[in-house]
Parts: structure tokens; C-alpha cells; sequence
């Protein structure tokens, strides 16, 4: 995944950082146990800094780990983290339990994004609800953003779309400005232009206003002559030490009422 580099030189990019954070170099500095004037010498070119200091700091500044090995190979460093495909016989573990945590989730619909949102893996509830959908979206890598959104994709029979919309394009800009992608930053662009169905006219808030669901905003969508609602859930890998893996999320769509729960279990018997 391309990022984008706002200066040369392991200081600056690591200012930026701190910057965009929103965090003080007196701050940084006691979360890494130094000292402020360390910090200003580091992000002005005057001090090198370690590669246990660069590390230190992207830990701090919670620097995904695509970038922390931008950082050392800016600094002089070697790459700390491996970044391994998924099909490589090393991640045979990783798959085998990825596949057994979708397989054991139906009949509800769970996946596997990578960290430009496509789809990696998915189980047959997943499929269920990709009917209807347009084949060029269905083209190899899917983009579940794509297939979301796009006017033939699932967005005409999202009933509460003007809502579903906004929250995933509110959870592409915080990721953007996690990971500062441009590929992530041109597919936001793309998604986001996508025109909105002729004749929705959900309100903005629909689908929100159910005060049997408080908690969480569903997705209501249509399928086979019913409306089905889900709660969705993102799940990461806790401390990854590869690329990857830092990027892969597993996303599982939760039955917000009964009926729904009800309706799949007998789709999938």
C-alpha cells in the first residue's frame, strides 16, 4: 500500500506524526521516557536516533507497522517487520484459523478485509448476500466498499442507506488518517462520488431511530422479499509483528433482531 511522505529525513516524518496525533514533544517525550529537547533534536535533524528510539516513538504515536518499517529504512535502519502474503506456507496457521473462525460464524455473514478493504476470505453466508450484485463488482479482489456502495451493488437495497453510507465513509477518513494511504485516500474519492439510488429517500437518521437498538447503527437490507438487520462488528490482531497481519480484520455481521436470526438459520438449512 503506497503512503504518502511529507518530507524527507526520519525527523520529519516523524514530527508529522506527532503532529497529526495532536501531541506535545513534551508529551511524546515522557511517554518514551526522554526528554522534550531530545525530541526537538530528532525531529530537526540535529540527533540520530536509535533504531530502539525510532520504534519507541512509532510505538507511541501508534504508527501502523507498514509505516514503522518506512521509518527505519528513512533512518538507516533495516525493515523490522516481515510482510508475508497470506498464501505463503508460513501463514498456513493463520488461515486455517481464520477459516475455521468464518466457517464457524454461519449462517451469519462474517469476511476478512486487508487494509485496502478487500476481501480476503469469506464464508457462504457472505455470498447469500451478494445476489443481485452487478458481476464487474464481483471481479476479483472484491472491495467491500466497491460492492457496498456502488448503485449495482448491495446500496439499492440498503433501506437505510443515507445512514450506512455516511458511517463507512466516516470510518474511511479515520483510517486514512491512520495509515495516510493514497490508495485508501483514491478509493474514498471513488466511493464516495458513487450517486445515491434514484428515488432513496431515506432520511439521514433512518435506520439509527429503533429504540430497540440503542447501542449500535444497523444495516437493513433487503433479500428475498424480506428485510434483514445487522449489527456489525470489527474485529484486528492484537500486537501483529507482520504486515499483513496488521492490516487483515475480520468483520462479522451480528443479527440485530430475531427474525433475522431466525431467516438465516433457515437459508442455510
Amino acid at each position: 500500500m503506497t503512503t504518502v511522505a511529507l518530507d524527507t529525513g526520519v525527523g520529519p516524518l516523524l514530527r508529522s506524526w506527532r503532529e497529526q496525533r495532536r501531541i506535545s514533544q513534551l508529551e511524546l517525550a515522557l511517554r518514551a521516557d526522554s526528554s522534550s529537547r531530545h525530541i526537538s533534536f530528532i525531529e530537526t535533524g540535529r540527533s540520530r536516533p536509535s533504531e530502539e528510539m525510532v520504534l519507541r516513538l512509532a510505538e507511541h504515536l501508534e504508527i501502523p507497522v507498514r509505516e514503522r518499517n518506512a521509518l527505519l529504512v528513512v533512518a538507516g535502519y533495516a525493515p523490522r517487520y516481515a510482510h508475508t502474503p497470506l498464501d505463503d506456507p508460513a501463514m498456513g496457521a493463520l488461515r486455517e484459523g481464520v477459516e475455521r473462525l468464518l466457517e464457524g460464524y454461519e449462517p451469519y455473514p462474517a469476511l476478512v478485509l486487508d487494509g485496502r478493504y478487500d476481501v480476503v476470505a469469506a464464508n457462504r453466508a457472505v455470498a447469500m448476500l451478494l445476489d443481485g450484485v452487478a458481476e464487474h463488482l464481483l471481479v476479483p479482489p472484491l472491495n467491500v466498499m466497491r460492492i457496498t456502495l456502488h448503485p449495482e451493488g448491495l446500496a439499492p437495497r440498503i433501506r437505510n442507506l443515507r445512514a450506512w453510507r455516511a458511517d463507512l465513509l466516516a470510518q474511511m477518513r479515520r483510517q486514512i488518517a491512520l495509515a495516510r494511504s493514497v490508495q485508501l485516500r483514491e478509493l474514498y474519492e471513488e466511493v464516495a462520488a458513487y450517486p445515491l439510488p434514484e428515488g432513496d429517500g431515506s432520511p439521514e437518521d433512518e435506520g439509527g431511530g429503533d429504540a430497540s437498538l440503542p447501542f449500535a447503527l444497523p444495516m437493513l437490507i433487503e433479500h428475498g422479499g424480506h428485510v434483514l438487520s445487522f449489527v456489525s462488528s470489527i474485529a484486528t490482531f492484537n500486537t501483529p509483528m507482520d504486515v499483513t497481519v496488521a492490516e487483515l480484520a475480520i468483520e462479522t455481521f451480528l443479527p440485530a433482531d430475531r427474525d433475522t436470526a431466525d431467516l438465516l438459520r433457515s437459508l442455510t438449512a
